[in-house]
């Protein structure tokens, strides 16, 4: 799982790592920006070592960032270059449809509650480019939603790791298997969930164009 990679760097290369993985996932390259951004903040919590307000405000940085680098890219690229090469970062004609369907029924609702659904938090920044929607309407509620998805999840993370450094020895190592665990199951549940809302969207867009019809 992208978690038993991302540990070492976080642990080795600290708030470099959060903000560069971030940015990518932002951008839209596929890459675990969450999951670095709570196991950063639970090492700050158990460890002292990072402080949770550089943690929380590198992976807002980095959210920003690499939505605007997505926003361009969407923008100045368009559509024919995600279908030509969105499969290599695993944006198929189904996400795409999807995408679409979805800015068009809530436009500035994904762009800031995208930030923390999983497929929405990698691909919305390019969709927001290729629907045209505007850029200053875009960087609203991006960076909004960048800065409280990074709050919720930093804090979160971090008074977590608080607990597991009051707690030594056995109990310690326990809760911390416990969130390696939690982290995995909550990343299938969420798959399974964002699967069945494709299905959904996309069902309901066929139907709408067949009645047009």
């Amino acid at each position: 799982m992208f978690f038993a990679y991302v540990q070492p760097l976080v642990a080795q290369y600290g708030l470099y790592a959060v903000f560069v993985i971030v940015m990518l996932e932002s951008a839209g390259v596929p890459m675990p920006g969450e999951t670095a951004l709570v196991l950063a903040s639970i090492y700050a919590g158990a460890t002292g070592d990072l402080n949770i307000v550089h943690v929380i405000a590198v992976a807002a940085a980095g959210a920003i960032i690499g939505d605007n680098m997505g926003f361009w890219v969407g923008r100045h690229f368009g559509m024919p270059l995600l279908k030509r090469y969105g499969r290599f970062i695993h944006l198929d004609e189904k996400r795409l449809a999807f995408g679409e369907a979805m800015f068009r029924r809530h436009g500035a609702k994904i762009v800031f509650f995208g930030r923390f659904i999983a497929i929405l938090r990698i691909f919305a920044a390019l969709l927001a480019g290729v629907n045209r929607f505007g850029w200053g309407q875009f960087l609203f509620y991006n960076a909004a939603g960048g800065i409280v998805w990074a709050t919720v999840f930093g804090l979160g993370g971090y008074f977590f790791g608080e607990a597991i450094h009051r707690f030594t020895g056995p109990i310690g190592l326990i809760a911390l298997a416990a969130v390696v665990i939690g982290i995995a199951v909550s990343w299938w549940i969420v798959r399974r969930q964002e699967q069945k809302m494709e299905e959904k969207v996309l069902a309901d867009e066929e139907q709408k164009r067949r009645w047009e019809d």
